[in-house]
């Protein structure tokens, strides 16, 4: 295995770690959001709020691992995508901001005010839909050299099937990620009412998914065909990761083994995830950019590998301690620790 395959598992690690751990934070704060617009906050606020509240800041750690490694490892990333993807990054960290600003004034000032509730949930479903460009940026078809510099066509890509096919694929993901996870731990804390909602949107946006899922394929074997013949090379992979989802479905659906389910659904993304990033390997931006001709001089990549695993040593303990004091604390997830606080 080589150094460009081992830096950029690594990455890849990195970013199915945020994208997992963002849809359920981004998911929980739009479902706040919609029940307190809705005026069911009585059955969801409560068991969300639970969640959020130790765990809101520790999404954007495997973020930031990521963006530092992709530029670390892949410099030239940083002159292809710092050019062309300046305005939709633009845009995911104005959103960021707003979230976090509106988070801190929903929890701490006016709880329940539906104007702040309703902009952290919207721009926590933006947020992924704005970097999810990338993806399609990434495709190729959208990007010319012109004078030895890199020109993203805006038309085409915002007129493009796939474009808005990826958007809407990012929106549902987190959807029903979340709402899969939610309905877990509405579960563990013994709300009933919060239980059957969550399960309710869960099989709300199960079908959407795969709908969503099936349509960026078909859009592929048009826009490029190259990429479109390796995801079917590697068709057990997705066909396991459909196996799994219609799994996960079912254990919701009949009420069991809830815990079970979100294993599930973890490996059904894994599943899915690494076999789009191994179905365009060796390409970073198609078909100006590869893995091989933008890496980083070797003394730079083992530093990066030794520094990246230590610290993903260092995050794991760190990422249990906090579930394990939060969220798989039986007083906590029930509401009994806050109010012994109060007491």
């Amino acid at each position: 295995m080589t150094l460009e395959i081992v830096g950029m598992t690594v990455l890849w690690t990195f970013l199915f770690g945020y994208i997992i751990v963002g849809a359920i934070d981004f998911g929980a704060g739009f479902f706040n959001a919609f029940s307190i617009i809705t005026g069911k906050q009585h059955i969801l606020s409560n068991v969300i709020q639970r969640y959020l509240s130790p765990v809101w800041e520790v999404t954007n750690v495997f973020f930031v691992f990521f963006f530092v490694g992709i530029v670390g490892f892949f410099p030239q990333t940083a002159y292809y995508f710092g050019t062309i993807f300046l305005i939709p990054g633009s845009i995911a960290l104005i959103l960021l901001a707003i979230r976090g600003s509106y988070y801190a004034f929903e929890t701490y000032g006016n709880r329940g005010h539906k104007g702040y509730a309703f902009m952290y949930g919207l721009s926590g479903l933006l947020i992924p839909a704005s970097l999810s460009i990338v993806l399609t940026i990434a495709q190729g078809g959208f990007v010319s050299m012109e004078d030895g510099n890199p020109t993203l066509d805006y038309w085409a890509l915002f007129t493009s099937p796939i474009t808005w096919s990826i958007v809407v694929l990012s929106i549902i993901a987190v959807l029903y990620i979340s709402a899969v996870f939610l309905t877990w731990y509405a579960n563990k804390t013994g709300d009933e009412k919060a239980t059957d909602l969550m399960r309710k949107y869960t099989l709300i946006w199960a079908l959407p998914l795969i709908i969503a899922a099936s349509g960026i394929i078909y859009e592929l074997s048009s826009h490029n065909p190259a990429f479109y013949d390796q995801i079917f090379d590697l068709w057990w992979m997705f066909g396991l990761s459909f196996l799994l989802w219609i799994a996960t479905v079912l254990l919701i659906w009949k009420r069991k083994k809830y815990g079970l389910a979100v294993w599930l659904l973890i490996i059904q993304f894994a599943l899915a995830f690494y076999g789009y990033g191994i179905s365009h390997f060796p390409y970073l931006l198609y078909p100006h950019l590869t893995v091989y001709e933008g890496f980083t001089n070797q003394a730079m990549a083992i530093s990066l590998i030794v520094t990246f695993v230590l610290g993903f040593a260092l995050l794991i303990p760190s990422l249990y301690l906090l579930f394990r004091l939060f969220l798989f604390d039986k007083r906590y997830v029930q509401g009994k620790k806050q109010k012994e606080g109060d007491n």
